[in-house]
């Protein structure tokens, strides 16, 4: 049965793209009413698991990143992704034609280039949302079509760019800025003890080796600290080999603990006093909202080095420390991180400047930009959709 929707909400491949196109749709959701909204995300990424667990359709296309390096096997790679590409965007069209959307909305990415191609095609109103410092080469393509780039940071090159901040997931900015009580709760839930300091670390959705190699080495070299406690996201992607490395800990001495993927992301930030991370924008967006220090390593040769210049965001409102990807060795890590640990009033000063640049209105600033944008009848023409569909339900139960 074709079912008409409000909007599309295209991206995905990794979870820096998925999570916040999961929480756009459920905004747009809980305002024009369930169905308004459809993912159109990535056969490769977690887009489909993350999509379902929150009760959004997802609709996924085939379609793979472009590789920059100069070597045969990235040639057969990219021949690849432009089969794919045109594939997906063929399919896009589809999809577009049968779902009739008022807007549709690109959450950046390889992911959501077919959904704005298509967008194009058809005259449908196109929005983007970027979300890194620096826009990657997919989302200055988009940026050229879509009627209005909703960005994270003053100053980003894109055109018609109104500045919304990188919105952020509900259950996430529900936690923000927890106090004494709300952190004792959260280590509770985690089963991280009480009475230590927390470092918390994470590499992304699938992981990241150099990260979750130090932060391995580091357990290592804390072993024996009673008064400190780690809790390491390794990713997907990385958990068996992390898991074969993983260290024992007494209960007399370090605690740590070790999961390959964590879904209460609201405590794993609320729980910590320093967080070890990439700056991939979700990840930043989050920790500005909670409040959380940071040690950040930007993940080198990310398209645009957008990493680098998120973190950079970081580093200059004293908000993080930043590590370069070649210098974050286990004992790099321990001297940045007792350095802060050993220093409350540094840490709080770091809050507070976290804090200062989080936007916790940036979700709502999207969804307004959003609705301004689709076509003036679209809500309208929705919800007749949503009660004829709603109506023919009750005549099959009546029958």
């Amino acid at each position: 049965m074709t079912l008409r929707r409000f909007a599309l909400v295209a991206g995905g491949g990794t979870g820096g793209h998925v999570i916040p196109a999961v929480a756009v749709a459920r905004a747009l959701n809980a305002k024009l009413g369930p169905e308004a909204v459809e993912l159109v995300g990535s056969r490769r990424g977690l887009d489909s698991q993350l999509a379902r667990d929150k009760g959004l359709p997802v609709t996924l296309l085939p379609g793979r990143g472009f590789s920059r390096r100069a070597s045969a096997r990235a040639v057969v790679q990219n021949l690849a992704a432009l089969s794919e590409l045109f594939v997906a965007g063929v399919l896009a069209v589809v999809v577009v034609v049968r779902r009739r959307p008022a807007v549709v909305v690109a959450m950046g990415g390889y992911a959501c280039v077919p959904a704005a191609i298509a967008a194009v095609v058809l005259g449908v109103p196109l929005v983007l949302v970027n979300v890194d410092a620096v826009p990657g080469a997919a989302n200055r393509l988009v940026g050229k079509f879509a009627r209005v780039a909703a960005v994270a940071f003053e100053g980003t090159a894109l055109p018609r760019a109104v500045v919304t901040g990188a919105p952020v997931r509900e259950e996430v900015l529900a936690g923000a800025r927890p106090d004494a009580p709300a952190c004792r709760s959260a280590r509770q839930e985690l089963g991280i003890p009480p009475d230590r300091h927390v470092v918390a670390a994470v590499g992304g959705s699938l992981g990241a080796r150099r990260l979750n190699e130090a932060v391995l080495g580091l357990a290592t070299i804390w072993e024996k600290r009673s008064d400190l406690a780690i809790y390491h996201v390794v990713g997907t992607r990385d958990a068996s080999w992390a898991m074969q490395l993983k260290p024992e800990m007494s209960s007399e001495a370090l605690w740590y603990r070790q999961v390959a993927y964590e879904e209460r992301m609201e405590l794993f930030y609320q729980a910590a006093d320093v967080v070890v991370c990439r700056a991939g924008a979700n990840t930043v967006a989050e920790l500005t909202v909670v409040g959380v220090p940071a040690v950040v390593v930007p993940l080198p040769g990310a398209p645009g080095d957008h990493q680098a210049a998120n973190a950079a965001v970081l580093e200059r409102a004293g908000a993080a420390v930043v590590v370069e990807d070649s210098a974050c060795t286990p004992e790099q890590l321990v001297i940045e991180l007792d350095r802060l640990l050993v220093a409350p009033e540094l840490m709080d000063t770091m809050r507070r400047a976290a804090a200062q640049l989080g936007r916790p209105d940036a979700l709502s600033a999207v969804v307004a930009v959003v609705e301004a944008q689709a076509r003036p009848e679209g809500i309208g023409i929705f919800r007749k959709a949503l009660s004829n569909r709603a109506r023919k339900r009750q005549t099959g139960r009546a029958k």
